[in-house]
């Protein structure tokens, strides 16, 4: 009896350890994703969206090849299921498309007013594709963040931007690469599934990046431009890492502090200053994010 008594607190640490280092992962991959939003806009100013994206997934591959050294191990391309892999690596290169083009002519913290809709899309797939079906108290959360997005961004109150459209792609895209990114988990390894989507991204769109090419105009130009990459491999690693130990439900409202990190961006970048209803409207977005920690913690325990 002692040794079960002893077991137990063990079992119990290892439950909440998984999803709260699923939920730190997805956090530090939204800080890389919004850093590389606010780099693709700046370049945006100078060079076309298309080159942008190319070299993105060029750099991405390039330094994903080197990292893991794929000459040495081959077999980390081995996939056991192809098809999802090359729907998957076109799903991201749709949401990087999407984004960008967003980013050009919006504000960062305005191009998240319907990409947030995503965490609607993942969690009521996520039951039927993945089994993993959310409650009503994550449920809730998830309602609240959207909602403290909407304060953010007041919709329709100064009419929606033609480019808004762009984030209705880039949205949808990034519902189903979230969900096959944790289908993808359960058989095939992290390095192979960053490596693939490098490739097959790279391979299909060299020719829209090659035929719009324009040199950088200065060596700060080339360093944001291959940093894409780096920011982009980098945060989608820790993205499969997050969804190979922590449920798609449970890490997809986490992606409301994103929002975060734009107004913080676009402050610092580009001089967008913060309104009241920003700051509120983020504060939300972060209690919700609270509370599913909490909730968290209390169901392992």
């Amino acid at each position: 009896m002692a040794q079960d008594r002893q077991k137990q607190p063990a079992r119990g640490t290892a439950a909440v350890a998984a999803p709260l280092a699923g939920i730190g992962l997805i956090v530090l991959a939204c800080l890389s994703f919004s850093i590389l939003d606010a780099i693709a806009k700046y370049l945006s100013a100078s060079l076309p969206t298309l080159q942008i994206a190319w070299m993105r997934f060029v750099s991405h591959l390039l330094l994903a090849l080197v990292l893991f050294q794929v000459w040495k191990k081959p077999s980390l391309l081995k996939t056991r299921r192809p098809f999802l892999q090359i729907v998957r690596a076109f799903c991201l290169l749709g949401t990087t498309v999407f984004n960008f083009l967003a980013v050009r002519h919006l504000q960062l913290a305005e191009t998240m007013a319907i990409m947030f809709a995503g965490p609607f899309v993942i969690t009521a797939l996520a039951g039927p594709l993945l089994g993993e079906w959310a409650g009503l108290r994550r449920w809730v959360a998830i309602i609240v963040g959207f909602i403290g997005v909407l304060v953010v961004t007041q919709p329709g109150l100064g009419g929606m931007h033609w480019a808004a459209i762009y984030s209705v792609g880039a949205m949808t895209f990034y519902a189903f690469y979230a969900i096959l990114t944790r289908q993808l988990t359960a058989t095939d390894g992290s390095a192979g599934m960053l490596i693939i989507s490098g490739l097959v991204a790279s391979l299909a769109m060299a020719p829209f990046g090659i035929s719009v090419w324009q040199t950088p105009p200065d060596i700060l130009s080339w360093v944001l431009l291959l940093a894409t990459g780096a920011l982009g491999a980098g945060g989608h690693y820790l993205f499969i890492m997050a969804h190979r130990i922590a449920p798609a439900p449970v890490l997809a409202p986490f992606i409301y502090i994103q929002i975060v990190w734009m107004i913080a961006l676009g402050f610092l970048v580009f001089g967008d200053v913060p309104t009241t209803t920003t700051v509120i409207g983020a504060a939300i977005v972060v209690a919700s994010g609270l509370y599913i920690l909490y909730r968290e913690r209390v169901k392992a325990l």
